[in-house]
């Protein structure tokens, strides 16, 4: 997000400067005999599993067949305004803001003036997390089919320039209510009917029963322990139960049972706190306000409480108004941070936040390959520098009778379970600490925080995974579950905050550690000549563990470090993982696997865009414990992968100016692939007047002269030839 307008990723919220980290690790030493040390449960999963390459399945619920290739030639990295894919490859745009989901809507006007009411079936702004559900000929979930489904796509926020005002957002100390109105619609999650013609071709139903829009201003049923609480209630549902919306949906995931999974990140952007209000507030509730970046006086970026003092407005506000929690909002943010489910194939089914996995900034949620009777497990980041990687552990163990199970499925594992937040030890160990309430100090004599229950556990999961000393990390975006082996891999974006090791921290800064183990000065030269100044791990990293015992639900874990982003002319102790200019890229974030285990990778940079536009690549895992022990710039160790090849890692895609790439899926046949371009264009010097625009993609992808306006979209992916995409 462009910092002038949404939530500055560099605000660390995190008081936790690591000395617990420090006392734990310190005395652990990183070495062969560290490693061993660990236990013989990892080596000989490390043996069991071998080093070899992953193999394909020959068909859908087949086994393995062959090894996995990747079979196309990098695409060059490019400041175009232009979305490039290997040669043998097309793509086409799928649906774009504002697009209309149903007959009777005219099309995108392209400056501004469509009525705010009808973006509750118009296609939303900053296309992110998304999953293809495959529609059975019945109308529920066919897991296997790929010429017809439905295409789920997250709608995180309306960027800058805000194009879908005519001149922009209005200046002034209150915001316009149409414009505000029609940002709130904006927001959310799209539901469409997809289909693939005989010759390949894959356009969105328009008038399918199944498109649907999830917003802003959407009614959500509470579910879980947080359900009834005291602290979600508000004037809207006193009782604590019910809201409205949801906002800032990030990243995503999907259920064994057929739902979507839309998961709330920088809600901060769109509720607001009054100056003064701490004096209405306990120090307890004060203290866990600031823990959520909501302090006294701050106006969130949107600023949608100053268009009107009625409840459509009203209720962007946290301030204490009232005599009681249920005569105004001062716990509406406490309603917003959670993974919310939704039936795409029920259009008319009410949403449901699930309060049993915990309230952060959401990234996404992301399940294990469920086991017949054994708990099914999610992982999950809190995207935010210095915060934390958790999983929750269903109480009820799967039964495959669930596997259409809709929202009533979802309650049964969604909303009774264990949450946990994980430390990464210096030895390439690690361990999931239980966020349950009454353990290890997670009770009401807690000195920061007195829990009074699990729903002030849930619902002040941060403050609680501080308790249990978790490892604060950088940033945890994107997870992906291997489905060969079941390892999990973790974006870590970047982290501007950490220092080496010989370096004191100052500040929310905190010393490097072996799971985010790099900290330098990146001053080389941009193309103009003058001089980068990055400072921190700017570039990310991507960290993967195999659980102990290969079970999903196990305490323990083994841990590395997969990747490490890098310009190929880094030193070497950056550039840890040996990239090229064949696969060399900034900041990881959107990631997935495929059935046939190939790994997509997708960036969100800002430290090398003057070299190269945002991207998508495609790697061959290996697997935990396939590299070496390696010093990290900053005088950190670590455990590095084995260091990649353009034949295990390559560049696949790139984007327009300014652009994220990120929610990549794919058909169960390989055969398409689905890509959001989110916020062609933002940061970018804008005229309204001039129809000049930072970007103008999508139109310039066939007309590079064109000034129409830059919208975020949905592309698709295919081969010339009908193959499969990426082998």
């Amino acid at each position: 997000m462009h910092p002038s307008f949404a939530e500055d990723d560099d605000v660390v919220v995190n008081p936790s400067v690591q000395p617990k980290l420090d006392e734990l690790v310190a005395g652990r030493v990183l070495s062969r005999r560290g490693l061993l040390a660990g236990g013989m449960g990892w080596a000989a999963g490390v043996m069991l599993g071998g080093c070899t390459v992953p193999t394909r399945p020959a068909a859908i619920g087949q086994a393995p067949a062959g090894p996995l290739r990747l079979g196309f030639a990098p695409v060059a990295k490019h400041t175009l305004d232009q979305v490039s894919v290997p040669d043998g490859y097309r793509l086409a745009v799928l649906h774009a803001l504002g697009d209309p989901l149903q007959p009777g809507y005219e099309a995108w006007r392209g400056d501004g003036t469509e009525l705010p009411a009808s973006y509750d079936q118009r296609v939303g702004d900053g296309h992110d997390g998304m999953h293809f559900f495959g529609l059975g000929h019945d109308g529920g979930w066919d897991s296997r089919r790929s010429d017809r489904g439905l295409l789920a796509v997250n709608h995180e926020y309306v960027p800058s320039p805000f194009v879908l005002h005519p001149g922009g957002i209005t200046p002034g100390a209150q915001r316009v209510g149409t414009e505000a109105h029609k940002e709130m619609l904006a927001h959310g999650v799209s539901v469409t009917e997809v289909a693939r013609s005989a010759d390949g071709r894959t356009t969105m139903v328009k008038g399918s029963p199944y498109n649907r829009r999830v917003t802003a201003l959407t009614p959500m049923e509470l579910a879980g322990p947080a359900k009834g609480h005291r602290l979600m209630c508000t004037r809207h549902s006193p009782q604590g139960t019910h809201t409205r919306g949801t906002q800032n949906n990030c990243a995503h995931g999907h259920t064994p049972w057929g739902t979507y999974l839309t998961c709330e990140e920088n809600w901060t952007n769109t509720v607001s706190r009054a100056a003064g209000d701490d004096v209405r507030r306990t120090a307890a509730e004060v203290a866990a306000l600031n823990r959520y970046g909501l302090p006294e006086g701050r106006n969130s970026p949107y600023r949608w409480h100053t268009a009107g003092t009625d409840d459509l407005h009203a209720r962007w506000s946290s301030s204490v108004t009232a005599g009681s929690a249920d005569a105004d909002y001062r716990h509406v943010a406490n309603t917003f941070g959670w993974v919310v489910e939704i039936d795409p194939f029920q259009p008319a089914s009410t949403p449901v936040k699930r309060t049993a996995l915990g309230r952060f900034s959401h990234e996404g949620a992301w399940p294990a390959p469920v086991v017949a009777g054994q708990p099914v497990v999610f992982y999950m980041g809190d995207d935010a520098r210095n915060e934390y990687i958790y999983k929750f552990v269903s109480a009820a163990a799967w039964d495959p009778v669930d596997a259409r199970g809709g929202l009533a499925a979802g309650s049964k594992y969604l909303d009774h379970g264990t949450l946990y937040v994980a430390r990464f030890d210096a030895d390439g160990t690690g361990e999931w600490l239980a966020l349950s309430h009454g353990l290890a100090g997670l009770d009401a004599g807690n000195a920061t925080y007195g829990f009074a229950d699990q729903g002030d556990v849930l619902i002040h999961a941060r403050l609680a995974a501080d308790a249990r000393g978790a490892t604060p990390m950088d940033r945890p975006e994107w997870g992906a579950v291997n489905p060969l082996n079941g390892e999990v891999y973790m974006t870590l974006t970047n982290n501007r905050n950490r220092v080496g090791a010989a370096e004191k921290p100052v500040g929310a800064q905190l010393h490097t550690d072996a799971a985010n183990p790099r900290s330098y000065a990146d001053t080389s030269a941009r193309p103009d000549g003058t001089l980068r100044v990055n400072r921190g791990n700017v570039n990310g990293h991507i960290i993967r563990w195999r659980e102990a015992g290969g079970q999903a639900a196990a305490i323990r874990f083994q841990w590395d470090v997969f990747l490490f982003g890098a310009q190929a002319d880094a030193p070497a102790d950056v550039n840890l993982s040996g990239l090229t200019d064949a696969n060399d890229f900034s900041s990881p974030d959107g990631m997935c696997f495929d059935s046939r285990g190939l790994l997509w990778i997708q960036t969100d940079d800002a430290a090398y865009t003057d070299v190269s536009n945002c991207m998508l690549l495609a790697a061959v895992p290996g697997v935990v414990g396939d590299g070496r022990q390696a010093p990290a710039a900053g005088g950190t160790s670590t455990l590095a992968g084995a260091p990649v090849t353009p034949a295990t890692l390559r560049r696949f895609l790139v984007g327009p100016k300014g652009c994220e790439i990120t929610g990549v899926t794919l058909t169960p046949d390989h055969r398409n692939m689905f890509v959001n371009i989110q916020h062609p264009g933002e940061g970018m010097p804008a005229d309204f007047k001039a129809h000049r625009f930072g970007s103008h993609w999508p139109a310039s992808q066939q007309e590079p002269a064109s000034l129409a306006r830059p919208r975020s979209a949905t592309v698709v992916v295919t081969r010339e030839d009908g193959g499969e995409i990426g082998t």
